[in-house]
């Protein structure tokens, strides 16, 4: 089958091949024909290494599509079943999941080092345990969330981490009060369901900060009351504010410059959020007495900050009910032999997200 592969991390341009056969069918599995992926930034950031991912690998994490077989002791799945994947499925079993944190849950990473594809020149990973960028992939049956029939298969794929991540932070980690001031800095996919979560939650402003202007023109379509780039972002924070700073401010980049940038902006007593992916050996630096002082709350959220199956039946009925846009999110679809041109246009950070169809 066809599948877009990186042999080495640091290259730039991805190999599109036909020799590439997913693995690892069996007891509870399940093999999925992937009609729609999105392509996210971090896969970008799997392919430099800013995200750690072993190689050679299929990159992709956001894809939907249908059943193709399923492997002894699944009984929740049937062939021809139209489903999302979940590239961070909860066992049920563990700590974090007793406990209702089951966006913490590890057992997703455990599949992570295992290939589930091959070639005739041997093992591919798939990234975070899925690799969508590819015609066929075998997966947990726990990582195949079944979709009603109205839902699209592009719009069933960027609900699978997109949206939900950004959603999630305003919605559940954050939990945005109503009349409240909000900055998003990094106004991509992430970042537009973000704004789009603390439009939901009432906030009263909300100041995007891109960069980028068509990203930032994107943000106002999408509930921003108004967008900066980020030399205008101090000057915003003194007309909207009086200087004080914003009531929540997330950082949607993964970088602690921007991460930096986000805490000075943040009220006192404020909160910040912390939704971007980073480098591990990217530190923020902090010191103790302005942590203390200021006494403003950081919170880190990951995949939504809640449990991602809700997440995703709230998604497609705040869709269904018009209160978000999802389609909008989808700037362009290509085919897969596409996948480089579209891999240059988020470089460039023109595009919310690309919709690739197989």
């Amino acid at each position: 089958m066809r599948a877009a592969v990186l042999h080495e991390t640091g290259q730039d341009k991805l190999d599109v091949l036909d020799d590439v056969e997913a693995v690892g069918f069996g007891p509870g599995k399940v093999r999925i024909r992937v009609r729609a992926t999105g392509l996210c930034h971090s896969d970008l950031s799997a392919m430099n290494g800013v995200l750690p991912q072993p190689a050679p690998f299929i990159p992709g994490h956001e894809g939907a599509g249908e059943i193709l077989d399923v492997g002894d002791g699944v009984t929740a799945l049937s062939p021809g079943d139209r489903v999302l994947l979940c590239w961070l499925p909860a066992c049920g079993g563990c700590p974090s999941c007793k406990r209702g944190q089951t966006q913490l849950c590890l057992a997703g990473f455990m599949n992570a080092g295992t290939p589930n594809f091959k070639r005739p020149a041997g093992d591919v990973f798939g990234f975070a345990g899925t690799g969508t960028f590819t015609e066929e992939v075998v997966v947990d049956a726990g990582c195949a969330v079944p979709i009603p029939d109205d839902v699209p298969f592009d719009i069933a794929a960027l609900i699978g981490c997109g949206v939900t991540t950004g959603l999630g932070a305003a919605v559940n980690t954050a939990d945005v009060a109503a009349g409240s001031s909000v900055a998003v800095i990094g106004c991509g996919g992430v970042g537009v369901s973000a704004i789009q979560g603390a439009r939901l939650k009432g906030a009263a402003q909300i100041v995007a900060v891109d960069p980028v202007a068509s990203r930032r023109e994107a943000a106002l379509r999408f509930g921003a009351t108004e967008a900066v780039a980020p030399d205008g972002l101090a000057d915003a924070k003194q007309r909207i504010t009086a200087g004080e700073g914003f009531d929540y401010v997330f950082e949607v980049v993964g970088k602690s410059a921007t991460a930096r940038t986000a805490y000075e902006t943040t009220r006192r007593g404020g909160t910040l959020c912390i939704v971007g992916a980073g480098a591990a050996d990217d530190v923020l630096q902090l010191n103790m007495f302005e942590l203390f002082f200021d006494e403003k709350r950081i919170l880190p959220s990951m995949y939504g900050g809640g449990d991602v199956l809700t997440a995703y039946e709230r998604a497609i009925a705040l869709w269904r009910a018009g209160r978000i846009d999802l389609e909008g999110l989808i700037t362009h679809r290509v085919p897969l032999a596409e996948i480089n041109d579209a891999l240059d246009q988020m470089r460039t950070g023109a595009a919310l997200r690309t919709c690739i169809e197989l």
